[in-house]
């Protein structure tokens, strides 16, 4: 668990022993040092698995290769390599794979001989720390054969009779020789233990078991949806070498031309104290109130989502400043590990770098990256606006204390940092005059390079510019084995039809139970959000998109639902894994901060992030949904947005049991506002009337209980203990 003193200086109570509203001060060394504290522990628990931490000559050549590649994705930005994509996506899995092999340990047992002997951590001559031994002899081997094999289409070397060279391995598509099929099948088994070592052995699985269909599919009987004629080997690893749609395919170009810009601008922020002015500016901007603490973490993990992308990561940073500050609110371990783990899943849904999966969605749809952010921003300010609400209400129903945070003003942090938003903007307004998205955020990252100057102690010298470039380059290692395995998947679906098979069987399912074409679409779309829930909580994120993409989107697309909103649907249900029991990985890491009980934090992140999972369904099941995604006229945005505003206000009234500014919510309105929130959720204007009168029924409930606590002399508020009592 990170040590609270490690972000908060400071508390002041009376020498008397009175109560007093507790101070902090909150410092911009404290939340340094914080968060040096919690990038260890938030790599326990991101979708891949933390890596060595490599020095000496080693560490050396890592960071030189991956300066190497992130000086070679800045210069395809500008001056494309004239052999096309798919020679520079090529050459980016030469320089991103064999790295994999260095930074991340096999995790396998292996015989003594083939071990090297762990260099001892700093300060210790016999135990090595977690994560700093190097790599053993055949990570190295594995590594060297990673660049062979990637590197074996483009190198004119003619091997057994066959030209060799970038055209003539294009030429033999379909006619791959012998050599071709062997280095294909060893670049296979790469991709998979490169995901095996960045992210567990699900994903490895899951790619195995489409293999296994592609190849045995032929013996399954023909009398079943998903039966086909059948793919022998060579047809498979033809289609994952040498075709558009395996390896090289949509995922590894969205990795290599959008992924590592956007990891390499996160990294120059946060070396510049991007990162640090934001929590600084979020305890500013709430300093004396009763939710000063809960404020403070929502809009911490807003801000540092717009540049992290990455929901336990912005967890674990959020939480190693905040965590102190909720407990002496009074907020038990596991409500604010709730909170902490809801407001880093945000990070993922809110612009303008939102995940991985989003710029594979411009690609899919052929769209513009400013559209797919156009299409987030009403989600996004729904789903914080629900926790905010969960924060209002918890804060008045338990009886959070005020607590004063000792910090600048946030006027005075906003005049001097506050030029850390400039990138931002610029990324949103070269966007927005047509720019594209790879250009946009090198311009970003050059602002922001020159703009660290401003700050003595963050300015981007050259030795710490090659660190932050090369530490994007690293960041995106595990992403760009996923991407490329990935393209298995695709591939494989692509070939076997497997897609629109999938997909017929999903509606048959929804037809078997109704026959009218509303339910139809609604049993559907329940029917994908569960099974693209359980997908995400097996593979990563942008695996989990891809899957649900090609296999549940076209069920969604055949019924007649918008490309938009089918893609933005699974979008959501993908990162809303990072959320969901019974993994939960943003729960597990926000539990990991406070030190609460893992299950009730689960289900106070799934409370808090409730709206999250109901606006997918809104905008799939009603056109006029399209709104939520503002696509439409301005009067169909307002009513969408205006609707589930409300229903969102009425379902944390219901979740949370209190009504802000009048009081408890009994089981009667609490029911009422279950409904309210479903009704005004189904964006027509009947549903919406019944919904905002049910709504109405809820408030003068809850004023009707109000009058009746007081003639009784009831209680009107929570209390802190109460708030310390209640953790499920």
């Amino acid at each position: 668990m990170v040590t609270p003193t490690a972000a908060i200086v400071g508390s002041a109570d009376r020498a008397d022993g009175t109560d007093r509203e507790p101070t902090h001060r909150v410092t911009g060394d404290a939340v340094a040092r914080a968060t040096a504290e919690s990038q260890e522990l938030a790599a326990q628990f991101e979708e891949e698995k933390p890596g060595r931490v490599l020095t000496g000559p080693v560490g050396v050549l890592l960071t030189t290769t991956a300066l190497a590649v992130a000086l070679l994705t800045l210069w395809q930005v500008f001056r494309p390599l004239p052999q096309g994509s798919k020679f520079y996506l090529i050459i980016f899995l030469a320089g991103v794979l064999p790295l994999v092999f260095l930074a991340y340990p096999a995790g396998l047992r292996l015989p003594t001989v083939l071990r090297r002997r762990p260099e001892p951590a700093p300060g210790d001559g016999t135990t090595p720390a977690p994560g700093r031994t190097g790599p053993t002899v055949p990570d190295w081997a594995l590594a060297l054969l990673a660049l062979a094999v990637c590197l074996y289409p483009v190198v004119p070397v003619t091997v057994t009779g066959a030209s060799g060279g970038y055209d003539a391995f294009l030429n033999r598509q379909g006619l791959l020789t012998p050599v071709d099929v062997v280095l294909g099948t060893l670049l296979l088994l790469l991709l998979l233990e490169a995901c095996r070592r960045a992210t567990g052995w699900v994903l490895p699985a899951v790619c195995l078991l489409f293999l296994a269909y592609g190849y045995y599919g032929g013996l399954l009987p023909q009398t079943w949806p998903v039966a086909h004629a059948g793919l022998d080997f060579d047809q498979i690893v033809d289609a994952l070498y040498n075709s558009d749609s395996g390896f090289y395919g949509t995922p590894l170009d969205v990795a290599a031309s959008y992924i590592v810009l956007f990891t390499i601008y996160g990294a120059v922020l946060d070396v510049s104290g991007a990162g640090r002015f934001f929590v600084e500016l979020s305890a500013a901007a709430f300093r004396r109130s009763r939710t000063a603490a809960g404020r403070t973490a929502v809009a911490s993990g807003f801000l540092l989502g717009t540049v992290s992308g990455s929901g336990a990561a912005t967890t674990v940073s959020i939480g190693a400043v905040t965590w102190p500050i909720l407990r002496r609110a009074g907020y038990p371990a596991e409500r604010a590990g709730g909170m902490l783990a809801a407001a880093g899943v945000g990070a993922i849904l809110s612009p303008p770098t939102l995940g991985a999966a989003a710029f594979i969605i411009a690609e899919y749809l052929g769209v513009s990256y400013l559209r797919v952010l156009a299409w987030a921003t009403i989600p996004t300010v729904l789903y914080y606006l629900g926790i905010l609400l969960s924060v209002e209400i918890d804060a008045r129903r338990y009886g959070a204390r005020p607590v004063i945070i000792d910090v600048a003003s946030p006027w005075r942090l906003l005049a001097r940092f506050g030029y850390h938003f400039a990138s931002l903007f610029v990324i949103i307004g070269c966007l927005a005059v047509g720019m594209t998205a790879t250009r946009s955020v090198v311009f970003a990252t050059l602002l922001a390079v020159a703009l660290s100057f401003l700050d003595r102690a963050h300015r981007l010298t050259p030795r710490r510019l090659v660190t932050a470039l090369a530490a994007g380059v690293r960041g995106v290692l595990a992403v760009a084995a996923v991407c490329a395995a990935a393209g298995i998947i695709t591939a494989t679906t692509t070939k076997t039809g497997l897609g629109v098979q999938a997909a017929a069987m999903l509606v048959d399912a929804a037809r078997a139970l109704g026959d009218d074409p509303t339910v139809v679409l609604v049993l559907t779309a329940v029917f994908a959000a569960v099974a693209l829930t359980l997908l995400g909580l097996a593979v990563p994120v942008t695996a989990s998109f891809v899957i649900g993409w090609v296999i549940i989107g076209p069920a969604l697309l055949d019924l007649g639902v918008a490309a938009p909103a089918a893609a933005m649907f699974v979008f959501y249900f993908a990162v809303l894994s990072e959320a969901s029991p019974p993994t939960a990985l943003a729960a597990v890491a926000a539990a990991a901060v406070t030190g609460g009980r893992l299950v009730p934090t689960m289900w106070q992140t799934l409370r808090y992030a409730l709206p999250a999972y109901l606006a997918p369904i809104a905008f799939v099941v009603t056109p006029a949904g399209l709104g939520l995604l503002a696509i439409g006229g301005p009067r169909q945005i307002l009513f969408a947005t205006a609707a589930s505003a409300l229903s969102v206000a009425v379902l944390a009234v219901a979740a949370g049991g209190w009504l802000p500014g009048v009081g408890p919510a009994g089981t009667p309105e609490r029911v009422l506002g279950v409904l309210a929130g479903l009704a005004l959720l189904w964006l027509e204007p009947v549903p919406v009337t019944v919904g905002a009168a049910l709504a109405a029924l809820v408030v003068t409930g809850c004023v009707i209980r109000r009058g009746a606590a007081a003639r009784t002399g009831g209680p009107q508020a929570g209390n802190p203990a109460n708030l310390r009592e209640e953790t499920t």
